[in-house]
């Protein structure tokens, strides 16, 4: 592979917008304090938008408006090397969780995080993603998970999840008219969310099932910028959803999984879902409008982190707190909640490289302050990405607050 490689991908896939977001930037650096890794480290290179240069460079020689004139004259940037590539190939991953933060604060509207995407589809064309990245997404392709859940596991694993929490889970049922997904992390490390959601779809007296065709709903490939995968993905869950004549698709706590699903999805298709589809929040929140979600009261303090692609992303920022409503009886909304929310550090597959293990530590600290200023005893989350990055900072730091999820609070709870 090579820069080359790298360059023409980029330049296929830029169109009308990403070329109206490159030409936008007036260099005001707005950005900069809007990113966690910015704000954790004070390093300019974290500024998002510079994240960006090797693959602008290639643009504006290649093809922004006079470029081929510029050529001529020598103004034109030089061609973007393989060793600029190898540079920036730690800023486009590492400290970039494509969170959308620095969007909000950009006086132009530019969309960072989808540049950076783009970006990363240029890198996996030509051979420059994380290994350890480009491995786990590989093996959702060719396992059917993340972590290696394969079919024969997940059943597995619900055969223990019915023993283990006395609880119902259909598996294959033929035709169903909700299927409900899940994450890998939950099914090996968090499998409380799975029993949860499953005990609330049988208390909503929902025709549910999961699949062992069509389970997982992390989408790595969107991460990593492998479009391969992440069609592959998406199709599996389709195909699925289609073949059952589910009415509605539920996605698990997990943040990346929204976006491909519910934002991408008919975009990958290439036609309209034929089928609603839900995170789980906004789940709850319509079983509660509908009269079918009781719970008995929850007294602890807590307080709410917004995963950043379900609620700034996704847009389903309301959710939680309509489910939150009158359930949790101290509440403690944190400063730059709701669409401003810090992100946990941890998406975007940084908590998949090592190497970024130091600087995603030190971006915890902002949301370690974010929750102490509430003095609330317990960190909820909707996402079980945003939970295990939370679960791995707090053992680093030793950290004395609780960490929980919505989906889990909620089952634990319920009124029958």
């Amino acid at each position: 592979m090579s820069a080359q490689t790298a360059v023409d991908s980029f330049l296929d896939q830029t169109g009308a917008m990403v070329a109206s977001y490159l030409d936008a930037c007036v260099h005001c650096g707005n950005c900069a304090p809007a990113c966690h890794f910015y704000e954790a480290s004070g390093d300019p290179r974290h500024t998002p938008i510079y994240k960006l240069l090797p693959l602008a460079k290639a643009y504006r020689r290649h093809k922004a408006p006079f470029s081929g004139f510029k050529r001529m004259l020598g103004l034109a940037p030089a061609e973007v090397t393989e060793g600029e590539l190898q540079e920036w190939q730690e800023l486009i991953y590492d400290t970039c969780t494509m969170c959308g933060r620095c969007t909000l604060a950009c006086p132009m509207g530019i969309d960072i995080a989808t540049l950076v995407h783009v970006s990363r589809r240029a890198m996996v064309a030509a051979g420059l993603a994380p290994p350890e990245l480009l491995a786990v997404a590989e093996r959702s392709r060719d396992e059917g998970s993340p972590l290696g859940v394969t079919p024969e596991k997940l059943k597995e694993r619900i055969e223990w999840l019915r023993d283990e929490y006395d609880v119902e889970i259909p598996l294959d049922k033929p035709k169903a008219q909700v299927l409900l997904t899940a994450s890998s992390i939950e099914t090996m490390k968090y499998p409380h969310s799975l029993a949860a959601m499953a005990k609330i779809l049988n208390h909503a007296g929902e025709d549910w099932t999961f699949s062992s065709r069509g389970y997982e709903a992390t989408n790595f490939g969107l991460l990593t910028g492998h479009a391969e995968v992440t069609e592959t993905m998406v199709c599996r869950i389709v195909e699925t959803a289609e073949a059952l004549g589910a009415q509605l698709v539920i996605l698990p706590e997990c943040g990346h999984a929204y976006g491909a699903l519910r934002w991408s999805g008919a975009n990958i298709i290439g036609r309209q879902l034929p089928f609603e589809v839900l995170q789980i929040a906004e789940y709850l929140a319509k079983l509660k409008r509908e009269g079918r979600l009781k719970l008995s009261p929850l007294t602890e303090s807590i307080t709410f982190h917004d995963p950043c692609q379900v609620a700034r992303r996704g847009g389903a920022t309301a959710a939680p707190r309509e489910v939150l409503a009158g359930f949790a009886q101290d509440f403690r909304e944190m400063d730059h909640a709701g669409n401003g929310n810090w992100c946990c550090g941890g998406g975007g597959g940084v908590s998949t490289i090592s190497r970024a293990n130091d600087l995603r530590h030190k971006t915890f600290e902002i949301k370690m302050r974010q929750v102490e200023d509430t003095g609330a005893g317990t960190l909820v989350s909707s996402c079980a990405n945003c939970r295990q990055t939370f679960d791995d900072d707090k053992a680093f730091y030793k950290w004395d607050r609780n960490v929980g999820s919505l989906v889990e609070l909620v089952a634990d709870h319920l009124v029958q």
